[in-house]
């Protein structure tokens, strides 16, 4: 009998409408529903009663190694202005040995909202990273068929 074991979070894609570049890190993929509370003043109950709200998605963050010459991230950001922005669905997959993907992500009107360079290090002995954080109005996953 073959164990099952749980995916590995290591092997992704993501299409962000650029150049087809690695990511190290992907986090804030986050869904939320928001609670209302409501109680009127005649109810026999001396407690509020909870409902589902609004839905709430977290900013999302993309890091990837620093290259030269490279200024998408930067390029994107730069689209910004005021009520004029560079919107982009944006594509994560969590991908198997075969390089499918298991489990997709679909962000819905992305746009950055910060840009952070690599931080600097006289004796450190890692690569340069450099990180985008996207807002966004929607996501979907979908896991299996």
């Amino acid at each position: 009998m073959a164990e099952i074991y749980p995916l590995v979070k290591f092997h992704f894609t993501v299409d962000w409408a650029g150049t087809n570049i690695g990511f190290t890190e992907v986090s804030g993929l986050d869904l939320e529903t928001e609670l209302i509370e409501y109680r009127h003043g005649a109810s026999p109950e001396y407690s509020k009663i909870k409902m589902p709200g609004m839905q709430k998605y977290s900013n999302i963050t993309l890091k990837r190694g620093s290259f030269k010459n490279d200024n998408e991230f930067y390029q994107w950001w730069n689209t910004v202005k005021l009520n004029t922005i560079d919107r982009r669905d944006i594509t994560i997959k969590l991908l198997n040995e075969e390089h499918e993907p298991v489990i997709v992500w679909k962000v819905k009107n992305a746009f950055p909202i910060k840009v952070q360079s690599t931080d600097l290090k006289g004796d450190g002995n890692e690569t340069a990273i450099e990180s985008l954080e996207i807002a966004h109005e929607g996501l979907t996953i979908q896991n299996g068929d």
